[in-house]
């Protein structure tokens, strides 16, 4: 596959970036570097290769769920800086769209 200057707009569009026309030639010139190295990947052997699944020979070692003390809703609540009767009080983060 060959990458073009064309290519790399239609690329750009779809990710809404915008680059100069030098940028478009370095992005061409990087692009087809970074598809070499794949097809590099390609001319390997690789039929009794096992694909990896964990990055080391350890196992996670788990323990059982176990219930513990838990706060009761006032201590929860005790040192909130703003709070309804059963709830936390936080600052509005959604806005409706009118």
């Amino acid at each position: 596959m060959k990458i073009d200057k064309k290519e790399v707009e239609k690329l750009a569009h779809l990710a809404r970036l915008e680059f100069t026309e030098e940028e478009k030639e370095s992005m061409v010139s990087d692009m087809d570097k970074i598809l070499g190295f794949v097809e590099k990947i390609n001319e390997l052997e690789l039929e009794d290769v096992k694909p990896l699944v964990y990055m080391n020979e350890e196992e996670n070692t788990l323990r059982e769920d176990e219930v513990v003390e838990q706060a009761t809703k006032e201590e929860a609540l005790k040192n909130a800086p703003d709070r309804d009767t059963d709830y936390f009080r936080v600052p509005k983060v959604v806005q409706r769209k009118e």
